[in-house]
């Protein structure tokens, strides 16, 4: 099979797009759609009908459910709703599983057991790689929405509105997702929670120092009193300030961030092309022992050397 394919690239494209489209269709049917009423709730009596691939797909999630249940569970619904995700777990944890096994079997046609191990593990540690980056993403773009959302709640607080009404006001007229987290804050206040827990929870959560600068000034304010609305204006200056010296740190720093990313990505590419192109001269390190030590030596260095180039480069003030 494999010299069938290593002859015919047309044969071989044709089953990679072929195991693509199954897993594209896979995360077609399970990823969730817009928010709709439910039929049965608007017709009363009448059973939807679920086509076959409908039916395998709830009940291979219901499989993988009571797996996570009994063994726990890799990726967990706080970690998605925090990447700003609305998948619940156990379809997540489907998908990672339907990408490993069409990763080994584009790595079993086209070279062997070495690149189906490979992409078999590729996938995990890629669906890992990518929760924290939306999670970072998500982060940042919380931070740099600070300013806006103090001057639109000292505004509030200025027009005469109370508190708990300027963050309701941030949770309907900010962006996402600032407005997502005003909007548990003012949920979980609702159900009895104090609104000074509820401001530190979301600042842990969103990793946020500045944020919890705000919730400190608002704690101290709601002891000692005072013009609320002011406060917010000088911890809004400060914030500003910062995020003008966090913009030119990253810029010095630009150069160094990617040096660093080309340099981690170089031996995975270079050892992904010569799988494709020439794979016996990869062969001895996977016919001896001597052979496997200079891979996990290899990777070792590698994990030393990146972690280097990541405090080299990152800058905390």
């Amino acid at each position: 099979m494999t010299d069938i394919l290593t002859e015919n690239p047309t044969i071989a494209g044709a089953v990679i797009a072929a195991a693509l489209a199954a897993g594209l269709l896979c995360y077609l049917v399970l990823s969730p759609g817009p928010v709709q009423i439910p039929i049965e709730r608007r017709r009363p009596g009448h059973i939807p009908t679920q086509s076959a691939l409908q039916r395998g797909a709830a009940t291979a999630t219901r499989t993988v459910e009571r797996a996570m249940g009994r063994r726990g569970t890799p990726v967990g619904a706080s970690t998605l709703d925090l990447a700003g995700m609305k998948t619940r777990p156990q379809d997540f944890v489907f998908l990672i599983i339907v990408g490993s096994l069409v990763g080994v079997a584009v790595g079993l046609l086209l070279h062997g057991a070495l690149l189906a191990v490979l992409l078999a593990a590729v996938i995990p540690l890629g669906a890992r790689i990518f929760l924290g980056l939306r999670i970072t993403k998500r982060q940042k773009q919380f931070a740099e929405q600070l300013d806006d959302v103090l001057q639109l709640m000292a505004s509030n607080l200025r027009a005469g509105h109370s508190l708990p009404q300027a963050l309701s006001s941030v949770a309907k007229e900010a962006e996402s997702p600032t407005s997502d987290e005003f909007v548990r804050i003012i949920n979980e206040t609702r159900v009895g929670r104090d609104i000074g827990v509820a401001l530190d929870v979301t600042a842990e959560r969103m990793n946020s120092d500045d944020f919890s600068w705000i919730t400190q000034a608002i704690a101290i304010n709601r002891e000692v009193g005072g013009n609320l609305a002011e406060v917010l204006d000088g911890v809004a200056d400060t914030i500003r300030q910062r995020n003008d010296i966090r913009r030119q740190v990253a810029t010095l720093s630009a150069e160094g961030r990617l040096s660093a990313l080309i340099l981690m990505a170089l031996p995975f590419g270079l050892a992904a092309f010569l799988l494709v192109t020439n794979p016996s001269y990869l062969a001895p390190f996977t016919e001896s022992l001597l052979g496997y030590g200079l891979m996990i030596a290899g990777v070792l260095m590698l994990i030393v050397g990146g972690l280097w180039l990541r405090k080299t480069v990152e800058i905390k003030f």
